[in-house]
């Protein structure tokens, strides 16, 4: 079924990616496709998953990373996709979208299922607080809930802040059931699950699918195709989705939740107070603990956690026993299961913990550290996290090993290779399918002819980063760079801290508006920043894969450094090692895998439409001097490439001159790359 009688005109990297993906399904082979920007990927995938579902009566799921793709996906693909193909499939194809119950508004909460007492509010939120900021913002969402037909989170626009959509919102884990819950036929989540149940695709973000695949229970519905769209971030994804964290804080939130539960008149909980106890010495005990990767447990720590476990299981004994004789009263219920839930993920966190260091470093399965928050989230309390070394044999087993996959991205090749990758997602080093998971890669290429459309400087006559801030010789290069492109830039930094310097300092020097991410919310800024080509914006990880601005507002991408993971960083640091024990080599397996993805990020942002043009300069000398700069260059896009610092402000000068000052960006948005 060829795409271009769907789409319109085909392209020939749309033609081979649908191909390679029907292919895929037909045989029950796993295949990595890389499309860059423009390609028109989810047409692509769309088609065959499309065809096949209707076809053989099975689900395909689409898992994206991102908000932005999940609601091209549904508001915009598939409803003319539908359309299109149901001449030709003989029935008009259904499609839906499923998130975590966290994502829906719970009546049964909203409507005061759960008693209004500070113990059941993770912020300490009073309710009949209409002034603050949180206060208002909790009125809004009671108002929007008598509207909305979804209550999806995402349609509330303007949204709310996680305190806030907490007042109104459940996990899995603390729903009490439709078929308890005295609002389970209006329930939102559950009829996202029966629409879901029903489609052909089912569109759901990375999270999903990693919860999906790794717990006891089906929390999608039964597929048999899976396609991973964003899948350059999945194993970042399924990390956070697995990690665990446990802090004073939660535990004297779940002491006083257990003991509202269990405390009567004549008599109060031991074991609320224990657990409230412990958190407390949490608290003394990681004063004493260094920021980072904890590869030995302090002995007061280890026995602290040890009453954590303790405790929290203590208190989940007594809190079923209290649910058993009061199973026909389903607001108690709510609070019982919220109770539960989080008393059963802090004792298994605190377990995991203990249970990593029973064996030596070299073995662990987990990685451990304190996290203590600074700057903007220096009020957020010191926690224990833990989160796993590696994804891909999860994925190995509960993933590749019973479903047909594909995954796509505009970056899937890095250094020249699939491998890096495939590796973490634990697919075979190379696409032999031995241990009998086959799969290939494949790069359709881009629409783009980048030789041709931009340049890619590497400032080499710089010094070498160092830490201590930008140097003023790079100072003195962006301030060269924005007065030739006349604005028009978009500078992307490894941290806050640079980006803040840099419009600090750049502000009394170029004769152009410059915003720096934190002046507002992202997305906001992205807009005003393609409204006007003279505006230049800075910011950090959020705009290295998230903005999409075509057109001439923006024709110069500066990128501060090679983004290589902090070495202090607890999971790259650990996985560093863990390669080097085994033989290889850590940093270039993760460290330079890390850094070539983001570049080519970053560097993807500059060519969005085939009339773009522009350059994208690094300032990090590195790049091209150091022994891994073929590496990372090899994982760039194919721009045309020099280090003559007076050719590239000339052909920025012509770009400038060439543009009509009036015109500005057609469309922006805070989104990674869709096609």
């Amino acid at each position: 079924m060829a795409v271009g009688a769907i789409g319109g005109a085909e392209r020939p990297g749309q033609v081979a990616m649908a191909e390679a993906v029907t292919e895929a399904i037909d045989t029950g082979t796993h295949v990595a496709v890389q499309a860059g920007t423009g390609t028109g990927k989810s047409l692509a995938y769309l088609v065959p998953a499309l065809r096949h579902a209707v076809a053989t009566g099975n689900t395909v799921v689409v898992a994206t990373a991102t908000i932005a793709l999940q609601r091209q996906l549904i508001d915009r693909d598939l409803p003319r996709l539908a359309v299109a193909l149901a001449p030709r499939l003989g029935v008009e194809p259904s499609f839906a979208i499923l998130k975590g119950r966290r994502n829906y508004l719970c009546l049964n909460r909203q409507r005061g299922g759960i008693a209004d007492d500070p113990a059941f509010s993770d912020t300490l939120f009073d309710p009949s607080d209409t002034i603050s900021p949180l206060g208002r913002q909790v009125k809004r969402l009671h108002e929007w809930a008598e509207e909305t037909s979804t209550g999806d989170r995402d349609e509330l626009v303007p949204g709310v802040s996680e305190a806030a959509w907490r007042q109104v919102s459940v996990s899995a884990q603390e729903c009490i059931g439709a078929a308890r819950c005295a609002y389970g036929q209006q329930c939102f989540a559950e009829k996202a699950r029966e629409a879901a149940g029903m489609a052909h695709v089912v569109v759901t973000n990375h999270a999903l699918l990693a919860i999906d695949a790794t717990s006891e229970i089906d929390v999608l519905p039964e597929h048999d195709v899976v396609i991973v769209d964003e899948a350059h971030d999945l194993v970042d994804r399924v990390t956070s989705a697995v990690a665990g964290e446990v802090s004073g804080n939660a535990l004297d939130l779940a002491g006083r939740r257990t003991a509202r539960i269990i405390d009567t008149k004549d008599e109060k909980s031991a074991a609320a107070e224990k657990l409230r106890e412990a958190g407390n010495a949490l608290t003394i005990d990681l004063e004493d603990v260094q920021p980072g990767r904890m590869d030995v447990l302090p002995e007061t720590l280890g026995a602290t956690l040890a009453s954590i476990r303790e405790a929290a299981g203590s208190c989940a004994e007594q809190v079923r026993a209290v649910s058993k004789r009061m199973e026909d009263e389903p607001q108690q219920q709510s609070a019982i299961r919220m109770t539960l839930a989080s008393l059963d993920e802090l004792g298994a966190t605190a377990g995991r913990i203990l249970d990593t260091y029973t064996v030596p470093v070299t073995a662990r399965d987990d990685v451990v550290w304190l996290d203590r928050p600074a700057g903007d989230d220096s009020r957020r309390p010191p926690s224990l996290r833990i989160a796993p070394l590696e994804v891909g044999g999860l994925l190995r087993e509960r993933l590749f090993r019973s479903r047909t996959v594909a995954l796509t991205s505009a970056t899937l090749v890095l250094g020249g290779s699939f491998t890096p990758l495939a590796i973490q997602w634990g697919l075979p080093a190379s696409g032999s399918g031995d241990d009998e998971i086959p799969w290939h890669g494949i790069d359709v290429g881009s629409p783009f002819d980048h030789a041709r459309s931009g340049i890619l400087y590497v400032a080499r006559k710089l010094p070498a980063p160092g830490r201590d801030g930008l140097p003023e010789q790079y100072l003195a290069e962006l301030t060269e760079l924005i007065d030739a492109a006349g604005g028009r830039t978009l500078g992307l930094f490894s941290s806050m801290r640079a980006a803040v310097q840099a419009a600090e300092a750049l502000r009394d020097r170029i004769g152009y508006p410059l915003l720096c991410q934190g002046d507002d919310v992202t997305a906001q800024l992205v807009k005003e920043f393609a409204a006007s080509e003279e505006t230049c914006l800075f910011g950090t990880l959020s705009l290295w894969q998230g903005v999409d601005v075509p057109g001439s507002a923006l024709q110069l991408v500066v990128i501060d450094r090679i983004p290589f993971p902090r070495p202090d960083d607890p999971l790259s640091s650990a996985r560093q090692r863990a390669v080097e024990s085994r033989g290889g080599n850590g940093f270039m397996t993760v460290a330079a895998s890390q850094a070539a993805l983001l570049l080519a990020q970053g560097a993807g942002r500059l060519l969005r439409t085939m009339t773009d043009r522009g350059v994208v300069a690094v300032l990090d000398p590195r790049l091209v001097t150091a022994r891994y700069g073929d590496f990372l260059r090899k994982s760039l896009p194919p721009f045309w490439t020099t280090t003559d610092p007076a050719l590239v402000r000339a052909a920025l000068r012509r770009l400038a001159s060439a543009t009509p000052a009036t015109s500005a960006s057609p469309a922006a948005s805070a989104t990674s790359d869709t096609e």
